[in-house]
């Protein structure tokens, strides 16, 4: 009876799998440029990357933290069982991983997190790591590989030495006017907008004193400028990203895992927050995803006195299977990512009464997960003034709003890839006069 249970299991997670795979590989896209959108860039990317790694005289992994994770996956069989069976999906479905077998990922990702990433205008791969996991983490057997949490306390360990590295000056490689790989060179340049922002190109390394800082650039006074002020009821945007998603009526408990990914506060807020599951619950949520050429600090949407900061655990690649293989990797788990990803939540108390409390959820989505929160409890903020950042990226963020409190929003799905991003500190909202 057991057997019969698992085989129906297992043929229901095909069915959806093939279900939602049904787009041709070279029509596949990704969202926000952090991987190229064809996906014969990729694997090309993939392969070199691996016979990078395979080329170091040593076959076991250098870094500490990725010899831990090997050693958890080769001591743990279900561990070892998923990565192995989600790699040999992978690979029965067509797709070239450019690795054989989990030996080869781990040396690849130990390679990886030894290097600073490089500008390229043909792959455009901001996120290697990603890149190398792209299509295990969508397979039946990486759902729970995934989702697990020794896996993912592995995984962290590895991202943040990986991150303690980007933040220092061995990281600064690529931050040059090298072409092709150079972040200063003209096409990377272009495309960032580099003139926009704080730097000084007759210094070395433009005046970056890591890839970090590099990464969380400030924009040049004036850039953007804080819409309405003085209007406590004009509500911005947090952050420079293109809407996800708008939803109204968020419920306190919701199946976040169903393929509409409506929003469960009670899951998003964490463990013994219900009181801010309960504020929220009735009211508008919005989404929106950050490129890899955004600006990636985050700014007050009103002004106001911080109520609360906290940091929520949660997992790294972890995709929902609603979507299938996922043709944008995490991107279209965004919802779900809300309540499952490593986060980090501010809520203020907006001076206007009739806003009442705003909540920001900033979202980690994989190498790019480091939530970093300036703001103190008690602290009174400007409009416009900043929050935190995400340390080597961030990728979405979500708002929330008490119930009637939104009159309307400046921008309306439905939303598709190429929505411009909204910039920060622009209109975003409008609360409703209070009665």
């Amino acid at each position: 009876m057991w057997n019969a249970r698992c085989l129906a299991s297992r043929m229901d997670e095909e069915t959806t799998l093939e279900a939602a795979s049904n787009v041709p590989l070279d029509r596949r896209r990704r969202l926000g440029n952090w991987l190229p959108e064809g996906e014969a860039q990729l694997a090309a990317f993939r392969a070199e990357l691996v016979a990078q790694a395979l080329s170091r005289p040593s076959k076991t992994p250098s870094v500490a933290a990725v010899r831990a994770l090997a050693n958890l996956i080769d001591g743990e069989p279900a561990l070892r069982m998923h990565l192995a069976r989600a790699i040999d999906e992978a690979k029965e479905r067509g797709y070239e991983l450019g690795y054989q077998d989990s030996a080869e990922l781990l040396l690849a990702i130990d390679h990886v997190v030894t290097c600073a990433p490089r500008f390229s205008e043909k792959a455009l791969v901001v996120c290697p790591l990603n890149a190398l996991l792209d299509w295990p983490m969508c397979m039946p057997s990486g759902y729970a590989l995934f989702r697990d949490r020794r896996f993912n306390d592995a995984l962290e360990a590895v991202l943040n030495g990986w991150s303690a590295f980007l933040s220092g000056p061995h990281s600064r490689a690529y931050l040059n006017t090298r072409e092709p790989d150079g972040w200063f060179s003209p096409e990377a340049t272009r495309r960032i907008g580099m003139e926009q922002f704080l730097c000084d190109p007759s210094q070395p390394y433009w005046g970056f004193t890591s890839w970090n800082d590099f990464f969380t650039r400030r924009f040049r006074a004036g850039m953007r400028p804080v819409a309405g002020e003085d209007d406590n009821k004009l509500i911005v945007s947090a952050c420079e990203a293109a809407p996800y998603n708008i939803s109204h009526d968020a419920r306190d408990e919701d199946a976040f895992w169903i393929k509409a990914q409506p929003y469960s506060l009670r899951d998003i807020f964490g463990p013994g927050k219900a009181h801010l599951a309960e504020l929220f619950s009735g009211g508008s949520v919005y989404q929106a995803f950050l490129s890899a050429y955004n600006y990636h600090r985050w700014h007050a949407p009103v002004a106001g006195t911080i109520v609360d900061t906290f940091h929520v655990d949660g997992t790294y690649y972890s995709c929902v299977e609603s979507e299938g293989a996922d043709p944008e990797g995490l991107n279209d788990s965004q919802g779900y990512s809300a309540a499952m990803a490593a986060r980090a939540v501010i809520t203020i108390a907006c001076d206007d009464p009739a806003v009442g409390t705003v909540g920001c959820v900033f979202i980690g989505m994989a190498e790019v997960s480091s939530c970093m929160v300036d703001v103190t409890p008690g602290q009174h903020v400007c409009k416009g003034e900043e929050l935190g950042y995400f340390q080597y990226g961030g990728s979405t963020y979500c708002m929330f709003f008490q119930p009637g409190v939104v009159d309307a929003f400046v921008v309306q799905p439905p939303f598709s890839h190429d929505t411009l991003p909204v910039r920060v500190n622009a209109a975003l909202a409008r609360a409703r006069e209070r009665r």
